[in-house]
């Protein structure tokens, strides 16, 4: 159990504009910021040890989450999803957090292209979702991990707040 705890300023949900992209893309780059930031800083090894028997880790929640985004968004394939819960142990926090952030980049950089939220995202050859799908479940699996990232961070070192 960590020796104190500290707290950081808790964020409101986004304002956004009325649109529902502009809503949706709201509420995913809120929550994409929550976890990146809740990764940002964390102590080695801490932040790689399992806290559950699961082996959940907080520096492979945000890995995972960059392959999500990865094969979501850029249409990359993922081969071994349950690898992707593991960041190499050669890559430091800032590593992981940097990859993430740059992946979220070229996965705005996508849907800055996408006007259509009923249109399948461009992946050329092979099926795909519609951007509204695509959206949604981002908003899903982020928020999810975000909520676990959030209990990881306080048993590291008691950091609470979004």
């Amino acid at each position: 159990m960590p020796a104190a705890s500290r707290r950081r300023r808790d964020t409101p949900p986004p304002r956004t504009g009325g649109s529902e992209i502009e809503v949706l893309r709201g509420f995913l780059d809120y929550l994409r910021a929550s976890i990146a930031a809740k990764v940002d800083g964390a102590p080695e090894p801490q932040v790689r040890t399992p806290a559950v028997p699961s082996g959940t880790n907080l520096l492979g929640l945000l890995n995972h989450l960059t392959f999500v985004e990865r094969a979501t968004f850029l249409g990359e394939e993922v081969d071994g999803w349950q690898a992707t819960f593991h960041a190499a142990p050669a890559d430091s926090v800032a590593d992981v957090v940097g990859r993430y952030r740059e992946t979220v980049e070229r996965a705005n950089d996508v849907l800055d292209g996408c006007t259509d939220l009923g249109a399948p995202l461009p992946r050329p050859g092979r099926p795909a979702p519609s951007v509204r799908w695509a959206l949604t479940h981002l908003i899903e699996e982020t928020g999810r991990h975000a909520g676990h990232a959030d209990i990881l961070r306080e048993l590291i070192d008691g950091t609470t707040g979004r």
